[in-house]
């Protein structure tokens, strides 16, 4: 008995409906994909503060280097960065450490829409780096501050790359970007928190007894 054929045009779907189906597909795709993959806005606090780690981890390995000295206590003659970063120098103190950070784009918080991360360190730049440097940063307190987001205002106006030094209960604030009136702080034991502008006050008078580099400055931070 041969195989009975149906000649019924509802047997399968000719070419007109394939072509459908795809465009169809292809529409929900383009709907559905984007909203399913987390956003560039969810990803960033996580990779900011997970590259501001990696940059404590790099201040880490270097003293292990240099007899426990971060950079900014060690002269730019014996291979530190103490006398730049006084003068409100970042790049040179990360420069001093490139191999112990392997690549710039750590120093980047990919939050920051209008700088770029840089390429090599060769030209490392201040619109290459986030993150702020403590002049007087050590590890001899693990509540000190050692670097951290630079998104700063004081006094109502954003703070000018250079050395910023903070006096008792001067108004410093987190800016509106990139993190909305917040931001990140790296200690010496290598923690990093997110702060409020409010905490970030109440982390600054807490500072004071630990500060030793001039009278009623309470820090010192090189603001790229």
């Amino acid at each position: 008995m041969k195989p009975r054929i149906s000649s019924s045009p509802e047997a399968g779907l000719n070419l007109f409906e394939v072509g459908v189906v795809l465009a169809v597909v292809m529409i929900l795709a383009v709907v559905i994909l984007p909203a399913l993959q987390p956003s560039r806005k969810k990803r960033d606090p996580y990779f900011c503060v997970n590259n501001l780690k990696q940059v404590g981890l790099a201040y880490r390995v270097w003293s292990g280097d240099h007899g426990d000295i971060y950079p900014m206590a060690l002269s730019v003659t014996n291979g530190g960065s103490m006398e730049m970063v006084a003068t409100g120098n970042v790049v040179q103190t990360y420069m001093v450490m490139s191999n112990a950070l392997g690549t710039p784009k750590v120093l980047f918080c990919p939050a920051n829409a209008v700088w770029l991360a840089a390429n090599g360190f060769s030209g490392l730049a201040n619109s290459n780096v986030s993150y702020f440097i403590n002049v007087d940063g050590t590890d001899t307190d693990p509540e000190i501050i050692i670097s951290g987001d630079s998104s700063f205002e004081l006094r109502g106006k954003p703070v000018n790359p250079g050395l910023l030094a903070l006096w008792t209960n001067d108004p410093v604030a987190w800016s509106v970007k990139p993190h909305n009136r917040a931001g990140n702080l790296l200690f010496a034991d290598g923690s990093v928190g997110s702060f409020t502008t409010r905490d970030l006050q109440n982390v600054l008078k807490q500072t004071e007894r630990l500060a030793y580099a001039l009278p009623a400055v309470t820090n010192r931070w090189a603001i790229p």
